[in-house]
């Protein structure tokens, strides 16, 4: 009997497991909660003043939290949610996602993450079966709620590695297809000059985070996704 990608990679999230760090005391301790002073902003910020609910949420790394959102969507600006932390892998996203993006309700969920888990040398499938837990704690909680994948970038500092940061967006490109509440943003092609490699100004010096045009090209990417 043959199974299909997405159904294998649904079997193997049943049995992905985060590995604990241990303390030299021998305390078992989540990797995880190493963004605990973050999520604690986010936290405090919710409970001054809640946002209301069906609207946007931008949640995932560095590449997230980075990005002004009021200033490359000022059309869009009261119906934003930044959520991102930097440094972030996805499995933090997953540990997260109850506190800082279901209790919110959005509408849709944009998500990017899975440079750094890839530059952590996790493989493409546990990336995207990663990415799966993610959604499935979504839907667990919003069944409705959309959630749109922004791939993950082919950068300058990270080119060596770019055959699995492919690799795993193709993966994460079949999870998105086969339920019509997700959705795929491609941003690898876009993002490539004419010889092929990560086009420099779309960069800023560290070759790895997005410039002011880098940012633009994917707001014009991602902008027919959240409506």
């Amino acid at each position: 009997m043959r199974y299909s990608i997405s159904f294998a990679l649904m079997m193997l999230s049943c049995f992905v497991v985060t590995v604990p760090a241990q303390s030299a005391e021998g305390e078992v301790k989540n990797p995880s909660l190493r963004w605990e002073k973050d999520i604690a902003k986010f936290r405090a910020a919710d409970a001054k003043e809640k946002p209301a609910e069906g609207q946007v949420v931008f949640v995932g790394s560095s590449s997230i939290k980075l990005w002004d959102l009021p200033k490359y969507f000022p059309e869009r600006e009261e119906e934003l949610i930044n959520r991102g932390f930097g440094g972030s892998k996805i499995e933090d996203s997953v540990y997260y996602a109850d506190q800082i993006v279901t209790p919110l309700k959005p509408r849709t969920v944009v998500f990017y993450a899975g440079d750094n888990d890839i530059a952590s040398k996790y493989t493409p499938e546990r990336v995207a079966a990663d990415f799966q837990r993610f959604t499935t704690k979504i839907h667990d909680k919003l069944p409705k709620t959309k959630v749109v994948f922004i791939a993950i970038k082919p950068s300058i500092s990270r080119w060596k590695i770019v055959d699995n940061v492919r690799a795993a967006n193709r993966l994460i490109a079949e999870i998105c297809a086969a339920d019509e509440r997700m959705e795929f943003v491609d941003i690898d092609g876009p993002m490539l000059g004419e010889d092929g490699t990560p086009d420099p100004k779309l960069f800023v010096k560290d070759g790895l985070h997005l410039s002011d045009a880098g940012y633009k090209l994917w707001v014009s990417l991602v902008s027919p996704h959240l409506d």
